[in-house]
């Protein structure tokens, strides 16, 4: 009988010939997945070569009339930050195109509620200073990433037709072009959106190729590709804006609550030049992201030795693999949080990352580990820290981690949140239905 892994056979856990075992010496391949640990900090890059900033590059093609950037304007309220190299960017704080996520909707839907229940309650008007419409697709990053049949022009097609969308979503609520800036949700949409924006810049024969199709679906304005000043994802508004939803919407003391953060390796290790550090934060020698809207809650950020790892989900092995995911995220991160930090709560600003680190831990009891720490999203904790309700906004009911330990910890009885969420689940059997935002506006409707 032929070896299941030969060509002939096709490659190994189903996928195609092409992929094949490599028979690495355990030297070998310690060396091929060394960039699971990279280590990411403002230290070791202080003294390398620095890359251009893409920027202003951007902005030669826009005045050589190839491009048209989509501007973060005074009407944004943008509040600057610093990257890595000490370069300046704008975060915009309103006038916000929500780029939802296919992960956050479908497997954590207290995520993307979180942040629109702080925004509500920041006094932000929906269809004015943000928009949540369904006119947009999937980044279809995974896709590439995971099974590799994607190419650079089709997720540049698609980058470019969402941020066109982005530019020109205002204009059925009464508005210009440019009124709604987009917002990136996931952290893998947001690491494939700047190096694609890079690859864009970068390559002529690129905007060629992606022009022609842009213009066959109306994705063009006046025959040029639309391009964001910046690359903006939810976690750098969430940290901006941290201080305002401590100062104006915390009603629970997190002194006794222990946080780990887990920043995404698509947040600040891809095109690593555009992630937010903060000279205040972490010694303004890691990214800020998280760990910032943790102190600012009061908590106690405790930090960890394996900060930097990946989280182990990856993509093609998340789907072929995945034995080695569960391992890694139990080894490396849970494992480590709750001995070496002894971790009420791990954070994360990711939709792969929270998954992976919530939804298997239970692999844990199959090798005589059961470590558990309570997983979720910034934006969650600090809805929770601001009286938002766990069932209903929150929805740590689709936790799998043991997040009732964390939520009582905090002083809220979780037994009668479940009993209120309960009740109220009759009440939208009955047509009673609560929402965040008008559904007629995620439509296209006016507000």
């Amino acid at each position: 009988m032929a070896d299941q892994n030969t060509p002939d056979q096709g490659g190994i856990a189903g996928h195609g010939s092409f992929f094949q075992p490599t028979d690495l010496s355990p030297q070998e391949a310690q060396a091929a997945t060394e960039w699971v640990r990279k280590e990411v900090d403002k230290r070791r890059y202080q003294n390398e070569e620095r890359v251009d900033d893409i920027r202003e590059h951007m902005w030669e093609l826009e005045k050589d009339g190839e491009i048209i950037v989509h501007r973060i304007k005074d009407e944004h309220e943008p509040i600057d930050v610093e990257t890595l190299y000490g370069w300046n960017k704008r975060i915009p704080t309103k006038q916000l195109w929500h780029h939802k996520s296919c992960g956050q909707c479908g497997n954590i839907p207290g995520y993307p509620a979180s942040l629109l229940w702080l925004m509500n309650n920041l006094g932000m008007q929906p269809g004015k200073d943000y928009l949540d419409e369904t006119d947009q697709t999937s980044c279809t990053a995974w896709n590439y990433h995971g099974s590799g049949i994607g190419n650079v022009e089709s997720l540049a097609a698609v980058f470019l037709r969402n941020f066109h969308q982005a530019y020109v979503s205002g204009k059925q609520h009464g508005y210009d072009d440019g009124h709604f800036f987009p917002l990136v949700h996931c952290g893998t949409s947001f690491g494939n959106y700047k190096e694609i924006r890079k690859y864009l810049i970068e390559s002529a024969e690129l905007r060629e190729k992606v022009t022609k199709i842009l213009d066959k679906l109306g994705r063009t304005v006046d025959g040029k590709l639309v391009i964001p000043e910046e690359v903006v994802h939810y976690s750098e508004w969430v940290h901006v804006m941290r201080n305002r939803i401590a100062s104006e919407l915390q009603t629970i003391d997190m002194s006794n609550i222990r946080v780990t953060m887990h920043v995404a390796c698509h947040y600040y290790k891809m095109i690593h030049e555009d992630a937010v550090y903060d000279p205040n934060v972490l010694g303004g020698n890691r990214t800020a992201i998280g760990t910032a809207m943790a102190q600012a809650l009061g908590a106690q950020v405790i930090d960890y030795s394996t900060w930097y790892d990946c989280c182990g989900f990856g993509f093609r092995h998340i789907i072929s693999e995945r034995e080695f995911t569960r391992s890694f995220t139990i080894d490396r991160k849970i494992k480590v949080a709750q001995e070496e930090a002894q971790a009420d709560v791990m954070l994360g600003n990711d939709t792969g990352c929270i998954t992976t680190m919530d939804k298997n831990q239970w692999i844990g009891k199959a090798h005589n580990q059961p470590y558990q720490v309570p997983i979720m999203a910034e934006v969650q904790l600090a809805a929770l820290a601001c009286g938002a309700d766990p069932f209903k906004i929150v929805q740590l009911q689709w936790h799998a981690s043991p997040v009732e330990e964390l939520v009582e910890k905090m002083g809220i009885s979780w037994a009668d949140a479940k009993a209120n969420f309960e009740a109220y689940l009759k009440e939208v059997e009955k047509g009673n239905i609560e929402y965040l935002y008008n559904p007629e506006l995620a439509y296209g409707g006016t507000n």
